[in-house]
């Protein structure tokens, strides 16, 4: 079975290296800037792209930018006041515009600061560059899917084995490419490859805890849970930054999710082989039913955005294995961007509910 090593760290060292341009200089990446911006500023040289931007207002009814950027490592907004020379200059940038910035940066619990901030348009070698992404989440990100491929080969349900396939054949690169969440967790190209990978391979190993899950539709509906995000979240063929569809705006992942997974079940009762199913047991739309249930209950309660609660064995334990993993990508996240108030104890991020200690670290026995 393929996955990632086991004793990755908690905390990860401070890399001073990330996206490497035309000409072979070194630059962070968006996830290496934030682990290495603090309270002092720091000059660095960091290649992102224009995700979005919005017109916001001060106190005092003074117009301001909130700027999204974004690579294939995550995103982050920077505030361009009217009397900033980035607040004229966005005006002529379009969203997906690659740019590359020089300043000084700092980093508080609202987010990353630059001072003395200058900026290029990416072009030629130096945009392709860019756009390859960075090497280390491509790999994890191919670990990744061939994880879900690898597992998902195992299942024995031929409806449910079916289902998934299809969904992969029609929707793969859709899929591959599409975040897992706006904010907090997974929020970047990929991610939420990332997150179904992780949450598929803690689902196979509570089955064998728990033998009395149904294994195939645990899998199954790990892969569909989040479905929907393919038009909540989605990225275009190339380039980082994370669109909106009128589909995810007026419906959510979760009725969107259940449509696709209807559609698909409609699409493979269409199959030659689907005549021997009239007569599996289970009935075919028992599992249909259950795999819907699993789509619709994951969030786990009614204020979190379910239409229903999780009421089987199978969708209680999905839920939790969903927040588990969102909430330990969060404390990634957190340890990696976060200011240490006092050694040891990391300042309180969003949507934690406390400020991070630093964890123990593993047992080394004696060589």
């Amino acid at each position: 079975m393929l996955h990632a090593p086991s004793t990755q760290a908690w905390i990860a060292p401070r890399l001073s290296a990330g996206h490497v341009d035309a000409d072979g200089m070194d630059f962070p990446n968006i996830a290496e800037l934030k682990q290495q911006a603090g309270e002092s500023p720091q000059r660095f040289t960091l290649d992102a792209e224009l995700q979005s931007r919005s017109e916001r207002q001060t106190k005092t009814g003074k117009p301001y930018l909130v700027l999204t950027f974004a690579d294939s490592t995550g995103s982050f907004a920077l505030n361009a006041w009217s009397d900033a020379p980035l607040f004229e200059a966005a005006s002529g940038f379009k969203d997906g515009t690659a740019l590359r910035l020089d300043a000084e940066w700092t980093q508080n619990s609202y987010g990353l600061n630059a001072a003395n901030l200058h900026w290029e348009r990416l072009q030629g070698t130096d945009l392709e560059a860019f756009y390859t992404g960075d090497p280390e989440t491509r790999a994890r990100q191919q670990v990744a899917w061939e994880n879900i491929t690898t597992l998902l080969a195992t299942l024995h349900d031929p409806r449910l084995a079916t289902l998934c396939r299809h969904f992969l054949e029609e929707f793969g690169p859709r899929f591959r490419r599409t975040a897992a969440a706006r904010r907090n967790h997974h929020a970047r190209r990929g991610g939420l490859v990332e997150h179904v990978s992780q949450m598929m391979r803690a689902a196979d190993a509570i089955c064998g805890v728990y033998p009395e899950l149904h294994r195939d539709l645990m899998l199954a509906g790990v892969l569909f849970h989040d479905c929907g995000k393919l038009w909540e979240n989605p990225y275009p063929e190339t380039g980082f930054a994370q669109g909106q569809t009128l589909y995810g705006e007026m419906l959510g992942h979760i009725p969107l999710g259940i449509e696709l997974v209807n559609k698909l079940w409609h699409d493979i009762l269409d199959l030659p082989e689907a005549q021997a199913w009239l007569t599996e047991d289970p009935p075919s739309e028992t599992v249909r039913l259950h795999l819907l249930h699993l789509i619709a209950s994951h969030h786990g309660a009614y204020e979190f955005g379910s239409p229903t609660l999780p009421r089987t064995p199978e969708a209680m334990a999905l839920h939790h294995i969903d927040n588990l993993d969102a909430k330990l990508e969060m404390v990634k996240d957190a340890y990696a961007e976060s200011t240490q108030i006092v050694p040891g104890i990391y300042e309180k991020r969003f949507p934690l509910p406390a400020n991070l200690v630093e964890p123990l670290p593993h047992y080394l026995p004696p060589t």
